[in-house]
């Protein structure tokens, strides 16, 4: 399978919601210009890391966000890995990762496993306890959020039930810029998987972040970054490759589970 990706990196406007679903919007419209398979948007697109004010921003069940992204979806004919939203629920607030197919289905609803204290995320969101599993034309694939990264053992689960693409949306910031790079050329070589990871640009009151949103092949080239700006990244992965690579090195024949605990 064969997928033309574009990923909407873009600077996220503080705790605003309207200004976002607008924008949002408009870079969709122009991104459909080059008609993708499959568009990726960041982390918490719709207020940034506003998590103070949650209580006044965060969406009851994260409604407006699944609405605006399965009728996105539809009209456009294209999947969505709607990056993630402030979703709001009996048990609390989490941040929650949304995948719609080209028909508007909900694919999977993600919630972030892993909460990074340095950004205060444990202060003010809740854990979440599935994986991110999903198929999107019969292609198994999996999403995580952003500091998810850094537990090589949570990809590998979502890896190990046979996902060939791994999709990482974020709010990474421009100090860590290195790990970024690092972290998921490393997740693409040690799992022989396709990653394509959409990280926003810009700024907020207390962080500026890195951008380059990338699409890394299951040897762990790069094969499309951007830069630290607004952009549209485009790229082509090919699923073909995943078997290839795992046929020619086989990690996952090789492994030695019992060892592991």
């Amino acid at each position: 399978m064969k997928w033309k990706i574009t990923c909407i990196q873009y600077d996220i406007a503080y705790g605003d919601p309207e200004r976002n679903y607008a924008e949002v919007e408009r870079r969709i419209e122009r991104a459909m210009e080059e008609k993708p398979d499959l568009i990726v948007l960041p982390e918490l697109w719709t207020i940034g890391y506003d998590l103070t004010r949650l209580d006044e921003i965060a969406e009851d069940e994260a409604r407006r966000a699944k609405t605006f992204l399965a009728e996105t979806a539809r009209k456009h004919g294209v999947h969505l890995v709607g990056g993630s939203t402030a979703k709001r629920t009996a048990q609390g607030v989490f941040n929650t990762l949304l995948i719609y197919d080209r028909e508007g289905s909900l694919c999977v609803e993600y919630d972030k496993a892993h909460l990074f204290q340095l950004m205060d995320e444990h202060l003010h969101l809740q854990t979440g306890a599935e994986k991110g599993l999903f198929e999107l034309d019969g292609i198994p694939s999996a999403g995580v959020v952003c500091y998810d990264i850094r537990f090589p053992e949570w990809i590998r689960a979502h890896m190990s039930d046979g996902a060939q693409v791994l999709f990482v949306v974020a709010e990474w910031p421009i100090e860590r810029l290195d790990h970024w790079r690092a972290l998921l050329m490393a997740r693409a070589i040690e799992n022989q998987c396709w990653v394509v990871a959409c990280n926003r640009s810009g700024s907020d009151p207390d962080h500026d972040f890195a951008g380059h949103s990338m699409i890394i092949d299951p040897w762990g080239e790069i094969t499309a970054e951007a830069g630290e700006k607004d952009e549209l990244l485009s790229g082509e992965i090919d699923t073909a490759a995943v078997a290839e690579t795992r046929g020619h090195i086989p990690v996952f024949d090789d492994r030695r589970p019992e060892l592991y605990r």
